[in-house]
């Protein structure tokens, strides 16, 4: 399987390093886990969320299908789940014994087929809100997905953490997504299947590294799905997965617990 790599410049580390990445203002770190509130958003960022008819999402943020292929093709994962706050090894998937069908299935899902590719919306905010309430929902908390993300920035500035665990031992890939492509942002980036990935909104910068003041912070993209998402194929990365995955070292699980969303 092809791997995510960072470009120079783009603020990659590996977990040989102390430090995975520059951590987020507190604001971030401490976004309450509850599903975001439109209401609570500045004016700028509800227009967007009504001239697109995006919805709260699970995973943070906000979301809208915007593209389901009608072409079928045969899955090529497994006929069961992917297994969500329940995976003992997050290499593995659940067995077929322990789930419910109906709360993985959508009308007209059979788990032996894929929508071709499926494309989205996805919202990030600022932890600020609008109105100087608290609102925004500013990170996107570790998931895996089985199927191929291609992600295409439209707005905004943000960080991606990327868990490899397909990889041994798990190797953690943090980088950049903005517009300032000369100093290595990017503006379109791939990840695998099978690998758990993080995000959180960073502040705007000018060309020479300033913050930029006028434009709400957000990240607002596209994710192209190959083969199309379904939420069989989605799970999120638990405390007991993530400690596997760093073999116990605690300053690298401090480091990432804050994205680890917690069970609701």
């Amino acid at each position: 399987m092809a791997r995510s790599s960072s470009a120079p410049g783009s603020g990659s580390y590996n977990t040989t390093d102390s430090v995975l990445f520059p951590p987020p203002p507190p604001s971030v770190i401490t976004a309450p886990q509850t599903l975001p509130d439109a209401s609570l958003e500045p004016a700028s960022i509800q227009s967007i969320i009504a001239s697109l008819s995006l919805t709260a999402f699970v995973e943070g943020g906000y979301m809208a299908e915007t593209d389901r292929n009608p072409l079928k093709i045969p899955s090529p994962f497994p006929l069961y789940p992917a297994t969500t706050f329940s995976c003992s090894d997050p290499n593995q998937g659940s067995s077929t014994d322990n789930f419910d069908p109906n709360s993985y299935y959508r009308p007209g899902f059979d788990p032996k087929l894929r929508n071709a590719s499926t494309t989205i919306y996805y919202l990030l905010t600022g932890a600020n809100g609008g109105d100087g309430r608290q609102g925004g929902s500013p990170k996107g908390y570790l998931h895996r997905n089985r199927g191929r993300i291609i992600h295409t920035l439209h707005r905004g500035r943000g960080r991606y953490v990327i868990l490899h665990a397909d990889e041994k031992p798990c190797r953690v890939e943090s980088f950049v997504v903005g517009k300032n492509v000369k100093k290595g942002e990017r503006v379109q980036w791939i990840v695998e299947g099978g690998k758990y990935k993080g995000t959180f909104v960073l502040p705007l910068e000018d060309e020479d590294g300033g913050k930029r003041d006028g434009d709400e912070e957000m990240i607002f993209i596209s994710e192209t799905t190959v083969p199309g998402w379904e939420v069989f194929d989605h799970d999120f990365l638990d405390r007991k997965g993530l400690e596997m995955l760093m073999e116990g070292d605690e300053e690298k699980i401090r480091q990432l617990e804050w994205l680890v969303k917690e069970e609701q």
